[in-house]
C-alpha cells in the first residue's frame, strides 16, 4: 500500500492551488493536502506540522519565496520545496535552488504527470540527502570517537613508555644496589671465613671440642652465605649486561672431577649415591671453565637439595657437530609441568612461602639459564613428580667470542632454547647399571661412584 503524503501548497492564487490539488488527485497520489496563502501562515504551519513536500509560489503578498526558504533553512527545517514559477521566472528559480529549494516547475507545465514526477523526484532526492546527511553525521561521530580513542591510546602509550623508563631505572638501581651490597658484604664475609680457618689451625692454639664445633659452624655458614652473595652479584652483573665470559682451553673431565669432589660431601651427608660417567673422545673444551663449573655446581646443588633418598647421576657425552652434553639426573621430588617456566625465573621457587622446606635465593637456575644462553647452548628438562628430574645442558665444544657478552634478551620459553617434557627422566640403563659403576680413570673416560 502506497504511503499517504502530507503536502503543503503555499500560494495566494486560489486557481493555482486548485490546479495543483486536481493534478495530484487525478494522478491518484494518496495525499493529505494543506493550503495557505501567505508566508507567515506557511512558517507557522511548517513549525507545527511535518510535511513530505511543499509547493511554493515565488510571488506572495507578504514576502517572496526566497525569504521563506532562507528562514526555513536558518531554522534547520529540512523539507523538500518545489517552487512554482511564472513565465520568465527561470532565473529566479535558479536563485531559489541555490538558497535551498529542491526543484522548480513552471505553472504553465503543471499536469498530473509532471507534478507527480516532480513530487516523487523531490521526495526521493530529499530522502537520499537525509540518508547521506545521517551517514555523514555517523561518520563524523565515528571519526570523533576514533580521534578520542587515538588520543587516549597515545596518552596510554606515553604513560606506558614513561612507566617502562621508570621500571628500567628501578631495575638498574636494583642491580646496582645488589652488586654494591654483595660486594660490600663479601669483604667482611671473607674475613670471617679466613679467621675461622685460622682458629681451626692447631698451631694457633688448641680448641676444645665445643669451640671447634662452633668455629666449624661459623665457617660453614660463612661459606654458604658467601655462595649466596656470589650468586646475587653474578645475577646483578648478568642483568645489567656487564657480565662477560673468559674462554680458555681446558680439560673438561678434570673440571668435572674437581667439581664433584667439592660437592660430594653434601651428597654423603644425605646418604645419596653420586654417580659420574664422563665419556669423551676429546677432553679439551674452549669455554669459561669457572662458569662451566658454576653451571654444574648449581645443577648438582639443586639435585642434592631436592633429593631425600636414592641416586644422583652426572653424565658427560659428545654429541654430533662438536656439541657436548652435561646431564644431571636425580631421584628427587620432581617438578610439575605447570612449574617448568617458574623455576627458570629469577628469585622464584615452586614454593614461595616463608615456611618453605627448601632454602635458597632462587637464582641458581636463572644463572644457569643466562650462562647457557651466553654460551650458545640449550637446556633440556625432563621431570615427573615423585620420580625425579633431568637437566641436560648442550654446549658447543668451542664457544665463539660473539657469544661471550650477555645481550640481556628475555627468556622466550616457547622457543627451542629450553625444551621441557613431563616424562620419566631416568633411562632404563641408568637404573639397571647404577650398581655396576666402579671407580676408575682412563685417558678420556672417567667413572666415579660415591657409596651410600
Amino acid at each position: 500500500m502506497e504511503e499517504t503524503l502530507r503536502i503543503l501548497v503555499v500560494d495566494n492564487d486560489e486557481v493555482d492551488r486548485m490546479t495543483v490539488r486536481r493534478a495530484l488527485t487525478k494522478a491518484g497520489v494518496p495525499i493529505e493536502l494543506s493550503e495557505v496563502s501567505v508566508c507567515n501562515d506557511a512558517l507557522s504551519t511548517i513549525r507545527n506540522t511535518t510535511y513530505d513536500c511543499i509547493f511554493l509560489d515565488y510571488h506572495l503578498p507578504d514576502q517572496d519565496g526566497l525569504t521563506l526558504i532562507q528562514k526555513l533553512r536558518s531554522l534547520e527545517i529540512k523539507v523538500p520545496i518545489v517552487v512554482l514559477t511564472g513565465q520568465g521566472d527561470e532565473n529566479i528559480a535558479v536563485e531559489l535552488m541555490k538558497a535551498g529549494a529542491t526543484d522548480y516547475l513552471s505553472k504553465a507545465r503543471v499536469s498530473s504527470e509532471t507534478l507527480t514526477q516532480v513530487l516523487r523526484n523531490a521526495i526521493r532526492l530529499h530522502r537520499a540527502e537525509m540518508q547521506a546527511a545521517l551517514a555523514h553525521q555517523q561518520l563524523k561521530e565515528t571519526n570523533e570517537q576514533l580521534t578520542r580513542k587515538n588520543q587516549e591510546l597515545e596518552r596510554q602509550r606515553q604513560q606506558i613508555h614513561l612507566q617502562n623508563l621508570r621500571l628500567l631505572e628501578a631495575s638498574r638501581l636494583k642491580s646496582q644496589f645488589l652488586a654494591t651490597i654483595s660486594h660490600e658484604l663479601r669483604t667482611p664475609m671473607n674475613a670471617i671465613i679466613g679467621f675461622s680457618q685460622i682458629l681451626l689451625r692447631h698451631k694457633f692454639g688448641q680448641l676444645t671440642h665445643q669451640q671447634t664445633d662452633m668455629v666449624e659452624r661459623i665457617l660453614n655458614n660463612g661459606k654458604h652465605l658467601l655462595m649466596l652473595l656470589n650468586e646475587v652479584l653474578d645475577f646483578s652483573k648478568l642483568e645489567a649486561g656487564r657480565f662477560e665470559l673468559k674462554p680458555e682451553l681446558f680439560d673438561l673431565p678434570k673440571i668435572i672431577e674437581v667439581t664433584v669432589a667439592e660437592i660430594r660431601s653434601l651428597a654423603e651427608s644425605k646418604k645419596l649415591s653420586l654417580l659420574v660417567d664422563v665419556n669423551l673422545q676429546n677432553p679439551l673444551v674452549f669455554n669459561d671453565s669457572s662458569r662451566v663449573q658454576q653451571i654444574l655446581v648449581n645443577l648438582l646443588s639443586n639435585a642434592i637439595k631436592f633429593t631425600e633418598s636414592g641416586n644422583i647421576w652426572v653424565e658427560v657425552t659428545e654429541n654430533i657437530q662438536n656439541q657436548l652434553a652435561i646431564t644431571v639426573r636425580d631421584t628427587g621430588i620432581g617438578i610439575a609441568s605447570r612449574d617448568f617456566k617458574i623455576i627458570f625465573e629469577a628469585f622464584r621457587q615452586v614454593d614461595q612461602s616463608i615456611t618453605r622446606k627448601y632454602p635458597g635465593t632462587g637464582l641458581g637456575l636463572a644463572i644457569v639459564d643466562s650462562l647457557v644462553r651466553m654460551m650458545g647452548g640449550k637446556i633440556i628438562l625432563k621431570s615427573q613428580l615423585g620420580v625425579g628430574s633431568m637437566f641436560r645442558i648442550e654446549l658447543p665444544r668451542q664457544i665463539t667470542v660473539s657469544n661471550t657478552a650477555v645481550d640481556g634478551t628475555v627468556l622466550k620459553f616457547d622457543s627451542d632454547y629450553i625444551i621441557c617434557s613431563a616424562q620419566n627422566p631416568h633411562p632404563s640403563h641408568f637404573q639397571h647399571n647404577q650398581n655396576q659403576h666402579s671407580s676408575h680413570t682412563q685417558s678420556n673416560k672417567v667413572s666415579m661412584t660415591s657409596p651410600n
